[in-house]
């Protein structure tokens, strides 16, 4: 687990992330423009969120930061460059600490579980108090020397408003929440007057909140045109608070330039990008400076360590068609495939069988076989486990994925009505080696249909099998989340 601190110009958010980025626990506090205050409420939730299983910190912070130094070099609204916020921070929490800039660590996020999961170039919009920038090539963020992806600062108006960053017309200055404000008061409108109540109004015909929005919008798709022109990217995100506001605004202002057309989408994860994609680069970045011989070690942008096992679980009931689909993932993505069967069939074949008892005995024997092979493997090996991991208890398969090295798994759950079941189990009674449950367990198997359930040990990804199977979306998922660290 991980601590995930995103630092923004109003709130500061805080919360507890597993290993794949589940939040378990979160708290917020206000912002503050003094760096010694944010950092008091930054230690105070750190405290109030630490668990002993808390292996590290990690925070995005507005502007720029040189992630690989831990050192934050400028910032906007919340400017914490005076101070040594990773070093202090590691001295208050007893915990290694990674930083980076907010964006990032929310694109970051979005590429494991969000918007960006399948996609190998992004660039990414954060719409917030100002406006955040991260770009990403190859799965990997783009840095420059060290702070690159500044894309709030791309200059939309020579003669604009003067920025934070000591130019003139900065995008931020014209589309992020600071500059909305901005506008609504020159249109003579109150400071209560909402994003959505300016998409009512402009619904209902009204020209000025119709002209408030386009001179939003407009400055930002101005943006958004540039940084497609110089990335040429798969996807253009745009996330923080007003990030989906800013997506439907962009109907005032669409792209008209032939060569710089690009698909762009509302971020999925909303304020929980931060956090999270702080918690999983913080893992990541512990991992990768960890000794090469550690098994958890993973690779991180921008650094090499041994990467560790990983293991896609094809999860179902016997018929449920799990077997169909661990092979065709096996094929498609070049991973070695261990199934309970293919285990325990030949000492069937050679031992002439058995009783029931006896063949839940030796699948026991293969389940434990299974995670021996896995762990004397390579670090680095992604395996396909086919297998109905409810025959056994769960704390079972927690022992063996401890003791194979197995850090990251990714869930395949595969199901169909039983009585489907029921017509898929009987006609392949004859082709089964003696010792298997013959149709006499028909009735069972229905009735297991009805109650069996998912594992949901991380990301997870449902397969009705009764539909062609869509290899395809299932390898882009497994692309993005098993790989999601790579």
């Amino acid at each position: 687990m991980a601590i995930g601190i995103d630092i923004g110009g109003t709130n500061l958010r805080a919360a507890r992330i597993s290993g794949t980025g589940e939040i378990l626990d979160r708290i917020s506090e206000k912002s503050a423009p003094d760096p010694e205050l944010v950092l008091s409420r930054i230690g105070e939730m750190v405290r109030r969120l630490d668990f002993p299983e808390v292996a590290a910190v990690g925070i995005g912070v507005p502007g720029r930061v040189d992630a690989q130094l831990g050192a934050v070099l400028s910032g906007g609204y919340v400017n914490l460059a005076s101070i040594s916020l990773a070093q202090r921070l590691e001295s208050l929490a007893g915990k290694p600490v990674a930083i980076d800039n907010d964006c990032n660590m929310a694109l970051i996020a979005e590429m494991a579980l969000g918007a960006a999961r399948g996609h190998e170039s992004i660039v990414m919009f954060t719409i917030g108090t100002g406006i955040g920038g991260a770009v990403v090539q190859d799965r990997r963020i783009v840095r420059g020397k060290g702070t690159a992806g500044q894309l709030g600062h791309i200059a939309v108006d020579m003669s604009g408003e003067a920025c934070v960053c000591g130019r003139r017309g900065c995008v931020e200055t014209t589309s992020s929440g600071t500059a909305l404000g901005r506008h609504i008061a020159r249109a003579g409108l109150g400071p209560d007057v909402s994003v959505d109540q300016l998409f009512a109004r402009d619904a209902g015909g009204d020209a000025l909140a119709r002209g408030i929005l386009e001179a939003w919008a407009g400055p930002l798709r101005a943006a958004i045109d540039t940084t497609v022109a110089m990335f040429a990217p798969d996807l253009v995100l745009l996330g923080g608070g007003l990030g989906l506001a800013a997506h439907r605004a962009l109907a005032r202002a669409p792209a008209l330039a032939p060569w710089y057309q690009c698909p762009v989408e509302p971020a999925q994860l909303g304020d929980d990008a931060g956090v999270i994609g702080a918690g999983l680069q913080a893992l990541a970045t512990k991992a990768a400076v960890a000794p090469v011989s550690s098994p958890s070690a993973r690779l991180n942008p921008g650094r090499r360590a041994v990467p560790a096992k990983r293991a896609v679980l094809v999860n179902g009931i016997p018929a449920s068609g799990k077997s169909t689909v661990s092979c065709g993932i096996a094929e498609r993505m070049g991973w070695p495939l261990l199934a309970l069967d293919t285990i325990k069939n030949p000492f069937l074949e050679v031992l002439g069988g058995g009783d029931r008892e006896f063949n839940r005995t030796l699948g026991r024997a293969s389940y434990q076989a299974i995670w021996s092979v896995v762990g004397e493997a390579p670090a680095g090996t992604i395996f396909v486990v086919d297998a109905w991991f409810g025959f056994q208890p769960r704390q079972v398969l927690e022992d063996h994925l401890r003791r194979a090295g197995v850090e990251q798994t990714a869930e395949i759950w595969c199901h169909a009505p039983g009585e489907v079941l029921a017509e898929r189990y009987r006609a392949r009674l004859d082709q089964r080696p003696a010792g298997h449950p013959g149709a006499a367990y028909i009735p069972e198997l229905i009735e297991l249909a009805k109650r069996a359930e998912p594992l949901r040990r991380g990301p997870l990804f449902d397969v009705d099998t009764t539909k062609p199977i869509a290899f395809d979306a299932i390898t882009q998922w497994l692309q993005a989340t098993i790989a999601a660290d790579t």
